[in-house]
């Protein structure tokens, strides 16, 4: 792998106690491209502007996959990441699933960790503030018909993280437009699927909601995920979540928290879950607490759910009450090494450099 350092840190621009998510960008970024069925050229080296063919089908095809990862600075300045094992598995279900080339493991994880460790002053130090890390494939060139390309390149970049949302979620349940559809492409994290939300997340955005709960697209009467994040309901004594299938993605925070709660005896549910059981839920009282989570927003609970212009408030109740800011702070614990790790999610990232 060559190493090519920036001549000058632009870290002393960068205010971390006022950090804007993903408007300031580490000082590198890792590449590497694949051409004639084989990786070669990895390659650190300074944050900048990339140049493809016009040509390339992640312009026209939409050829491109990515995921979304953090890493953690503990008191001591130890440098931790998250289950990386498991955003290495899933960006290769991604391509898998999008006709792209796997990334070879000693790649991902090479280049992620070597990358990270030149970075490391760019992780913030505050307890939930984290470094977002983005890796992700593309497909650079081709001819212009509807195939897949023939080269293409991963890269890997860094933003210093606070926390995504920072108050309590409007939420409006979608009765019109679908996220994925059955045999889809749902479960990836392909870029296509994060632009056809944008649209009917404004509408929603510009009647005062934060968020989509979306639907299945078929008869829109079951639950499917919240926004860009997985959703669970604290609904009879019970806390449930949408069982994955093809139109849901696997979020790994999603995974942890299901861990967490089983762990702590709470009574978890992974089913199908209707609208109409929500919403009765909310009108007998039975939903006492819902939330949305994912690896940049983390845990954030609803004030509210909207369905069919009628708004529900969720109860008020105390932040000692809340099963989601109990999950959150384990969660963060873990990750800041401020808590045992019983799972072994937590990896120490040495100095290699």
């Amino acid at each position: 792998m060559i190493i090519e350092k920036i001549f000058q840190s632009r870290i002393e621009k960068m205010d971390f106690n006022n950090i804007s998510f993903g408007n300031q960008y580490s000082d590198h970024m890792f590449c590497s491209e694949y051409k004639n069925g084989e990786w070669i050229n990895s390659i650190i080296k300074p944050f900048g502007n990339i140049m493809f063919s016009p040509v390339s089908p992640v312009f026209h095809y939409g050829q491109a996959v990515f995921e979304g990862m953090k890493a953690y600075k503990d008191k001591n300045e130890e440098v931790f990441l998250f289950r990386p094992k498991e955003n290495f598995t899933r960006i290769n279900r991604s391509a898998a699933r999008l006709e792209m080339p796997s990334i070879p493991k000693d790649i991902f994880m090479n280049g992620l960790i070597k990358l990270i460790d030149i970075d490391r002053n760019w992780i913030p130090k505050n307890y939930g503030q984290s470094l977002y890390i983005r890796p992700f494939l593309i497909a650079t060139n081709g001819v212009l018909s509807a195939k897949p390309s023939q080269d293409y390149m991963f890269i890997i970049i860094s933003t210093p993280a606070d926390s995504y949302y920072k108050h309590p979620l409007k939420i409006k349940i979608e009765e019109k437009y679908s996220r994925s559809s059955a045999g889809g492409i749902g479960f990836t994290k392909a870029a296509g699927n994060y632009a056809s939300s944008f649209y009917p997340t404004r509408l929603a955005n510009e009647e005062g909601f934060d968020q989509i709960l979306w639907t299945d697209s078929s008869t829109h009467t079951m639950i499917e995920e919240l926004g860009t994040m997985n959703v669970f309901f604290w609904l009879n004594n019970k806390l449930v979540t949408p069982k994955l299938n093809d139109n849901i993605l696997s979020g790994i925070t999603c995974k942890s928290i299901l861990s967490l709660a089983k762990e702590e005896g709470i009574h978890v549910e992974e089913r199908d879950l209707s609208v109409s059981e929500i919403i009765n839920g909310l009108e007998k009282e039975k939903l006492k607490e819902s939330f949305g989570c994912g690896t940049a927003a983390v845990i954030n609970y609803f004030k509210m759910i909207s369905y069919k212009g009628r708004n529900f408030l969720l109860p008020n109740i105390s932040e000692k009450e809340r099963i989601s800011l109990r999950l959150k702070k384990r969660l963060l614990d873990i990750q800041h090494n401020l808590s045992k790790d019983p799972f072994g999610w937590r990896v120490q990232l040495k100095k290699y450099l």
